[in-house]
C-alpha cells in the first residue's frame, strides 16, 4: 500500500502525489495519470498494482492548484466537476507536475508513464514533449487524434474501446498511424470508455 505526499513543481509549488514502492526488487518507476476524476481510489488501486508489478509508481494530483485533493464521483456532477478542472488546467502546467515526477524518479532507474482518460491524453503529450520517458502507454484520451501529427520521444502504444461513445477509435488509430506508423494503437472491440477502470 502506498501513502500521500508532496512534490515541489517547477514554480515552487507543492502538490499531493500519491506513492507507492515495491516490496521486492525494484523494475523501474511509472509516473500514473489520472482521469478527470482526480486521485480517486481507481488511481490509487492502479498506483498500489504497479508496485505490486515491481514498479515505484507515483500520480501526481494534477489538479492541486485550482482545488488541493480533489476527487470526484462518477456521477454526472463529479463529471462536470472534474471536466471543469481538466480544461482549467493549463496543460503546460500539467506537462509541468508530470516532469516534475519523472524527476524524482528517475535517479533509480527507467520510467514510463500510463495514463487514463484525461490523463491518456496527458501520457500522449508527455510522450511527444517530453524527454526521459523509457516508454508511454496511453489509455482512452480524447486529446490523441487532435495531437497525432506529434512524434512520441520514446516507444508509445495506444489503447482504445471501440464502443467509445466519445473518441472515434478507427478514427484515432488512422490519425495516429499517418503520422507514426511504428505507433501501435489496439481496439478493443467489446470496450467502451474507461475500461480499465474497475468502478
Amino acid at each position: 500500500m502506498g501513502e500521500f505526499s508532496t512534490l515541489k513543481g517547477a514554480d515552487g509549488l507543492e502538490f499531493a502525489v500519491y506513492r507507492a514502492t515495491p516490496s521486492g526488487e525494484r523494475k523501474g518507476g511509472v509516473v500514473v495519470i489520472q482521469e478527470i476524476f482526480g486521485i480517486d481510489e481507481h488511481i490509487v488501486r492502479d498506483v498500489d498494482r504497479w508496485a505490486s508489478l515491481g514498479y515505484e509508481a507515483i500520480a501526481p494530483s494534477l489538479y492541486d492548484r485550482r482545488e488541493p485533493g480533489f476527487t470526484a464521483g462518477h456521477d454526472p456532477a463529479g463529471l462536470t466537476a472534474g471536466v471543469t478542472h481538466a480544461r482549467a488546467t493549463p496543460l503546460d502546467q500539467a506537462l509541468s507536475d508530470i516532469a516534475a515526477v519523472r524527476d524524482e524518479l528517475a535517479p533509480a532507474g527507467k520510467v514510463f508513464v500510463v495514463g487514463y482518460c484525461y490523463g491518456g491524453s496527458l501520457t500522449w503529450l508527455s510522450a511527444c514533449q517530453l524527454d526521459g520517458f523509457a516508454a508511454a502507454s496511453s489509455y482512452y484520451g480524447s486529446m490523441v487524434q487532435a495531437n497525432a501529427d506529434k512524434t512520441p520521444r520514446c516507444p508509445t502504444i495506444v489503447h482504445l474501446g471501440r464502443k467509445d461513445a466519445g473518441i472515434p477509435a478507427d478514427d484515432v488509430k488512422a490519425a495516429v498511424q499517418a503520422s507514426n506508423p511504428g505507433v501501435a494503437v489496439y481496439i478493443y472491440e467489446d470496450a467502451g470508455h474507461g475500461f480499465n477502470n474497475e468502478d
